[in-house]
């Protein structure tokens, strides 16, 4: 029976592995082992993990990063935990390949423990642009440290090649979150506000917006441009959604939660939704604000529009629902008229997803079904 071990550090990346996770769960040559850390531990992120739990699934291994602050050494120290925990749970579950996503700093420390121990990993959404954000580097440096490759679009795939990627390692598969659009069956209106404690007015945006990382000591005074803008929208209510624990994100978090405040009965700010509930909010909002992959990637799929602030997901492919805007009050003003305009929500009604439209997690499955991980090291570097 092969060993599968998929790490999850956060309750964005855990909702895009859920159904690959599931099919792990169910395959009888698999067996699904669980490694999970991050902000899953944190309450100040929700403490995520039960939720894993109550999804049925069981935790072979978790440790503690200490995500206590959002300063340059507190992620730093971070990552040395994720490191040292990370090794010490693949010395112990002897898996025969590791799963990773994405390109937290988190998973950085798990590609890095793997290719100590002589692990082979599997990396998925690599070949992917946020020239905003250090995520970048990270998601790069991953894909070298990686075996197999499942990308979310052709260009990525044809970038993870030309990294030096053996073509018969890298697949296309589409987006993962995808798969939840395809398979869940989401809330009703009244469902959802009861589920979140939270009514919808005449409009709605679901709004999250996190630290660019490339200069986060300007996160206070981007989400100030954002939330004067917002401030200004008549008959509107918004759906907060806490950052992620990049460096920065408190002082986020802190004017978030004063303008929530003020404004009443026409706010809220949740530590963390859950994909049924996010993405059922994506069901029931006028548009996605912020700078969240959410809102590039499986926003397009509700055929809903996307208002992209500035440069964290700077090089991905955009679907045409996507509008991007500097991080001014203006330029998010004049953003949020065009999404609201009638030629644009006519156009939402044609609008194609670059990223798919589900089946990237059974995709990876058959790859792995069909793979002798034995086989995956030493890799080559591949040149034309």
């Amino acid at each position: 029976m092969q060993k599968i071990c998929v790490v999850t550090t956060s309750r964005a990346e855990y909702g895009l592995l859920f159904w690959l996770m599931k099919g792990i769960q169910a395959d009888p040559g698999m067996q699904l082992q669980l490694v999970v850390t991050g902000t899953h531990l944190s309450a100040e992120f929700g403490s995520t993990i039960d939720m894993i739990r109550e999804d049925g699934f069981r935790i072979d291994r978790s440790f503690d990063l200490e995500m206590q602050g959002d300063k340059v050494l507190d992620i730093t120290h971070s990552l040395a935990l994720a490191l040292e925990g990370f090794a010490a749970a693949f010395h112990t579950l002897q898996p025969d390949i590791i799963v990773v996503l994405g390109d937290r700093f988190e998973i950085l420390g798990a590609a890095a423990a793997a290719l100590i121990a002589n692990i082979p990993v599997a990396h998925l959404h690599g070949g992917e642009l946020s020239l905003g954000a250090i995520d970048d580097s990270i998601r790069h440096a991953v894909t070298k440290m990686s075996h197999l490759h499942f990308t979310a679009a052709a260009e990525y795939r044809r970038r993870v090649i030309r990294m030096g990627e053996e073509p018969g390692r890298v697949f296309m598969v589409g987006g993962m979150g995808m798969d939840n659009i395809k398979r869940m069956s989401f809330l009703g209106r009244a469902e959802f506000e009861k589920a979140i404690g939270f009514k919808l007015g005449e409009r709605n945006l679901l709004i999250t917006y996190h630290p660019e990382t490339l200069d986060h000591l300007m996160a206070g005074k981007q989400i100030d441009e954002l939330l004067k803008a917002l401030v200004q929208l008549k008959n509107t209510h918004f759906i907060f959604t806490q950052p992620n624990a990049d460096t920065g994100h408190r002082a986020i978090v802190e004017r978030i939660q004063s303008f929530v405040f003020k404004a009443g009965d026409n706010a809220t700010l949740i530590k963390s939704m859950g994909q049924l509930n996010y993405l059922s909010a994506m069901k029931h909002v006028d548009a996605v604000v912020g700078n969240s992959s959410s809102g590039i990637i499986e926003a397009p799929g509700f055929r809903i529009g996307t208002l992209n602030i500035g440069h964290r997901q700077d090089g991905r492919i955009k679907a045409g629902s996507v509008i991007d805007c500097d991080c001014t009050e203006g330029a998010i003003l004049a953003g949020l008229e065009t999404i609201y305009s009638p030629a644009f929500q006519e156009k939402l009604k044609t609008v194609k997803n670059p990223y798919g439209t589900g089946g990237a997690s059974e995709k990876v499955l058959d790859v792995l079904r069909g793979t002798d991980v034995k086989q995956l090291i030493p890799k080559k570097f591949y040149e034309k």
